[in-house]
């Protein structure tokens, strides 16, 4: 009977070893299941208030200079002339607010001239095309109206892919996917 010899391990001491080696994988994997967000989350990160960046809000003067810089030293690279419309904060600096329009356009804007007054645009990137406004948030509930590209409208809550939205003669629910305001599945109460 030949016996094992020095430096090769017995058939229970490879078992063993396996089973550790098994035990410290899921044991990793259950530590990084619980402190790595998933790859598929929308980033956020917070700014300088506090809050959540990027955000949406909305302008709360008929008149807001948007500038190349976040100071009143740059110039102005252009005017928004309605209030009420929905832009994307995507970096804050002092009291200054970076952000961005439904054409990707961005800019500066000094905070008081900013609403965390939610609002849309109803398809701005589609020209010609009525997005229908409905009783209920169900694809096949009736029809109430028809919205044209541009129409701006609040948002009073979202859910389940579906925002309640009203203005001026209308209230219903859209799409949430035709809104420029609002994120994909953003929970809105």
């Amino acid at each position: 009977m030949v016996g094992n010899t020095i430096g090769q391990p017995n058939n229970m001491t490879k078992n063993l070893n396996r089973i550790v080696v098994i035990a410290a994988s899921i044991v990793f994997f259950g530590l990084f299941v619980l402190f790595v967000p998933p790859a598929f989350a929308q980033s956020t990160q917070t700014g300088a208030t506090g809050l959540p960046v990027p955000r949406f809000v909305s302008l709360k003067s008929d008149r807001v200079n948007v500038r190349i810089g976040p100071s009143r030293d740059h110039d102005i690279a252009w005017t928004f002339v309605q209030a009420g419309l929905p832009v994307e904060i995507v970096q804050e600096f002092e009291n200054w607010r970076r952000i961005r329009d439904w054409e990707g356009k961005e800019g500066w804007v000094f905070h008081s001239l900013l609403s965390g007054r939610r609002t849309a645009l109803v398809t701005p990137w589609e020209q010609g095309n009525r997005t229908p406004l409905r009783a209920r948030s169900k694809s096949d509930a009736d029809i109430v109206a028809e919205l044209e590209p541009n129409v701006l409208a609040a948002v009073r809550e979202c859910a389940g892919g579906w925002c309640r939205v009203d203005g001026e003669n209308y209230d219903g629910w859209l799409d949430q996917t035709r809104l420029f305001g609002v994120y994909p599945d953003e929970l809105i109460d």
